[in-house]
Order: structure tokens, then C-alpha cells, then sequence
């Protein structure tokens, strides 16, 4: 199929800017969670779960963002082409994906926010600026939510890989033009 993309049916800058920060990001994030929560009880395990924090509150800040944006500027319309040759289930997945990522992208550091909360470590933003605890201690409470921030990570990281693989094969097996509207204008 040949490409029909145009300006009309291409996503904007800030979204293509966002969408790839907030990817990558996800990627980098997941990857650090996995390694630091192996480690051994040590002050290198604990600055590391700081950061692993700080990283948390700065996707929620960028999702919020890229919510922000999403809702005042829509996302462009597929081709015709596209909606006439795809079939039903491959929209039906497409847009039930998207919808899933945007909720794992306030769920995965919410839950994390919650859990740190409880467990009774506080979130001081770059050792600088205290957060306020979403829900006041209860070590009971956070053994309930810690596997939730698992969980949901994880299905996250689901969602990532299928969203990735789902691009890559429009772009090198259908060959249809599709991830381009996703790349930066030359």
C-alpha cells in the first residue's frame, strides 16, 4: 500500500517530541526498576530507588503533559486507505492500546507514589522539594500495593513492546507509510 500521508493526518511536533521522551523514558525506567530491585539493602540501593522516584514523578509530570496536549490537540485521523483495509480487529487493537497506555502512564508512577507513601519513605523531588505522601504510612497497606506498581509496570512494559512491534510491522512488513506519521517532518 502506498503511503497517503499529509499534513492533515501526520501528528504535530510537540506530540512526535513528547511521544519519544516519554517512550524512551518508559524504556530506560522499566530497565533501572528491574536492575535496582535485585540489589542488595545498601545506601546505593537506596539512592537508587531515589532517583527510580524522582524518574517516577517526572514521566507522571511528562504524561500529564502529554495528556494535556493529546486533549486540546487531537490525534490525526488515519488515512482512508487505512481504515478501509485494516481489518476491524487491528483498529479495535489499535485504539484499545492506546487508551491502556495512556492509563499506565498515571497508574505505574501512581501506584509507586502510593507505595513509597505507605512504606513511610517520602518523596523529596531531587533531594530538593518535599512531595506530599498520597497516603499516610501503613506497612500493612504497602505490602497490599507494592506488588500492584510491579504488576502494572510490567503490563506497561507489555503494552510498550506491542506498541513497538505493531509499528514495526507496518513499517517493514505492510510497508505502508504508517510509522511516519510518528517521525519527525524532513
Amino acid at each position: 500500500m502506498k503511503s497517503e500521508l499529509n499534513a492533515n493526518n501526520r501528528y504535530n511536533n510537540i506530540s512526535i517530541i513528547l511521544h519519544w521522551i516519554l517512550g524512551a523514558a518508559l524504556v530506560a525506567i522499566f530497565i533501572f526498576g528491574n536492575y535496582m530491585a535485585d540489589l542488595p539493602f545498601s545506601p546505593q540501593r537506596l539512592k537508587l530507588f531515589n532517583w527510580h522516584k524522582w524518574a517516577g514523578i517526572m514521566i507522571l509530570f511528562l504524561s500529564l503533559l502529554r495528556l494535556l496536549w493529546r486533549l486540546t490537540h487531537p490525534a490525526p485521523a488515519l488515512p482512508a486507505k487505512f481504515e478501509l483495509t485494516m481489518p476491524t480487529w487491528q483498529l479495535k487493537a489499535h485504539k484499545i492500546t492506546h487508551i491502556a497506555l495512556y492509563a499506565m502512564f498515571f497508574v505505574v508512577p501512581l501506584t509507586g507514589w502510593a507505595y513509597t507513601s505507605a512504606a513511610g519513605f517520602p518523596v523529596v523531588l531531587f533531594g530538593l522539594f518535599p512531595l506530599p505522601d498520597l497516603i499516610g504510612a501503613d506497612k500493612a497497606l504497602a505490602t497490599l500495593i507494592k506488588p500492584w506498581h510491579e504488576i502494572s509496570a510490567f503490563t506497561l512494559a507489555g503494552l510498550v513492546v506491542l506498541h513497538i512491534l505493531a509499528a514495526l510491522k507496518h513499517h517493514f512488513i505492510d510497508r505502508d507509510g504508517l510509522l511516519q506519521r510518528m517521525s519527525f517532518r524532513t
